[in-house]
């Protein structure tokens, strides 16, 4: 029963701590609890099994809370390799996209816990209530408080997949060979770059706005690299681009599309953050 459902649960934690480190940490203290239920006494193991999850993600997302007041830089989620069927599910993927985790990451540890479950996974009012030990009309504020909170802060439509694929190849063109002019055509007048070392590797350690800064930054950066490959990806179920120096990952760099231009740019440096998809990517290479 755990590993039947072992997607949902990663999915759950993920979502709730934008970690992919931690949420597979989470999974195993919910194994670890699992194993010792009496399961003769458990009347919905798919219900237990979450409630197990939430709780255990919502401890860790308290301790990440107090860790991140402490982080050098912007903090942006661990990107995550997504298959082409996530993308496909349109819920799913706007919720694991990067816009939107950042966009949770000002909930509350509870109304964050609660929107997940609720807005991407449909589940009823008492079993979230169980989950985050609230009574069910409490979680129905909850849910309506948390809802009305993303949807003013949520990215805005949904782009076609041509439309995705033709921004991401001008932006890709135009970094590669430091087009300067390119890079102005594929940046929204109001373009956000944000940048993730972790203290560790050099990144921006406030939000770059606008076209041209983000344009000029970008093409010198690449302008003094070599060696160095970029290689279209789809990272938590949107565009990105994989930037490797000598052959291992240096950047992700997730993009976010409005209207067949680029609006956010997401480059995450630092290497915890980067070590699963290195493993990832090795073995599928």
């Amino acid at each position: 029963m755990f590993v039947a459902h072992r997607n949902l649960l990663f999915t759950v934690a993920y979502e709730m701590l934008g970690s992919a480190a931690d949420a597979e940490d989470v999974l195993q203290e919910t194994w670890l609890r699992w194993a010792g239920v009496d399961l003769g006494t458990v009347r919905e193991q798919r219900a237990y099994l979450v409630r197990i999850t939430t709780r255990q993600a919502l401890s860790r997302l308290r301790t990440l809370g107090r860790r991140k007041e402490s982080y050098v830089g912007s903090w942006l989620p661990e990107p995550l390799l997504t298959a082409p069927d996530v993308a496909e599910d349109v819920e799913l993927a706007d919720s694991v996209s990067m816009a939107m985790l950042l966009v949770m990451e000002t909930l509350t540890p509870t109304e964050r816990a609660v929107f997940v479950l609720r807005e991407v996974f449909d589940l009823g009012y008492d079993e979230i209530a169980e989950a985050v030990d609230k009574s069910p009309a409490a979680v129905r504020q909850i849910a309506h408080r948390a809802r009305a909170h993303v949807a003013a802060r949520r990215p805005r439509g949904i782009v076609s997949p041509t439309e995705t694929r033709d921004a991401l190849d001008a932006f890709q063109r135009a970094a590669e060979t430091g087009d300067l002019q390119g890079l102005l055509d594929i940046l929204a007048p109001d373009v956000v770059l944000l940048g993730d070392g972790g203290g560790v590797k050099q990144a921006v350690l406030r939000p770059v706005v606008g076209a041209d800064k983000v344009a000029r930054l970008m093409a010198a950066g690449m302008g003094r690299l070599t060696a160095a490959s970029l290689r279209p990806a789809q990272v938590n179920a949107y565009p990105a681009l994989i930037l490797r120096l000598d052959g291992a990952i240096d950047t992700v760099v997730a993009v976010r599309i409005d209207d067949g231009l680029i609006t956010g740019l997401y480059a995450v440096r630092n290497p915890e953050k980067l070590s699963r998809m290195e493993r990832e990517t090795s073995l599928s290479r």
